[in-house]
């Protein structure tokens, strides 16, 4: 039976710059994929409707897991959604994720739903994973690099 995971972070970036790590193709390469892993993304029509895909490739043995999915919403700088239907017939049905960033006095309160987890992947590495992302992902939208 497919499950639901929640993520909640604060972070010390604007949601504007959030919110384009999760649109930009350059930057989701960067920090999406968990540790141990490197990512492509294959192409990206970012409009509501438009689709994408991208993949995963386990950097140890080379073993790849793609999917494809479209954008359900872009509320800039508010919410982004977006479907995901993997390529391996093992990994049935449609995930849906929700990312919803509401900006705070130190920068922006975020919340990653995922909606429709197929269960071979174990809740557990679910979670590892998205905790292993949201790290880099702090890396990339919290530093401040001058000019």
């Amino acid at each position: 039976m497919p499950y639901t995971i929640r993520h909640h972070r604060v972070l010390r970036a604007p949601p504007e710059r959030v919110y384009r790590a999760f649109t930009d193709p350059q930057a989701m390469v960067k920090w999406l994929p968990p540790n141990g892993y490197t990512g492509a993304v294959a192409h990206a029509d970012l409009r509501v409707g438009g689709a994408y895909a991208m993949s995963f490739t386990n950097f140890s043995t080379g073993t790849r897991h793609s999917w494809q999915g479209t954008y359900r919403a872009l509320d800039k700088p508010e919410r982004i959604q977006y479907t995901a239907t993997f390529d391996d017939p093992n990994m049935p049905g449609e995930i849906v994720t929700t990312i919803t960033l509401r900006a705070v006095f130190c920068g922006t309160d975020m919340t990653v739903e995922q909606a429709g987890v197929p269960d071979p992947i174990p809740p557990e590495m679910c979670y590892l994973g998205w905790q292993e992302s949201l790290a880099l992902l702090a890396k990339l939208v919290e530093a401040e690099v001058p000019g």
